[in-house]
């Protein structure tokens, strides 16, 4: 009976553990998702300013020509 208690104990620590593992990782998960929105606006951002320069380079492209 002291073995089966002892073995117990220890599923009851394991899970223990296993339970703090999940609460840390849905903690994680937790920050992710509040960083994902920020990091979708400033890719957004970045992509129309890269078109913007890009059409500024277009334009650079198209004076070089017209002055040859």
């Amino acid at each position: 009976m002291a073995e089966q208690s002892s073995e117990n104990e220890v599923l009851a620590q394991e899970l223990e553990h296993i339970g703090q593992k999940i609460k840390a990782l849905e903690s994680r998960m937790t920050e992710v998702e509040e960083v994902i929105p920020r990091l979708e606006t400033a890719a957004q951002t970045t992509a129309r300013a890269l078109e913007e320069v890009s059409a500024h380079w277009d334009a650079v492209y198209r004076a070089m020509r017209r002055a040859e």
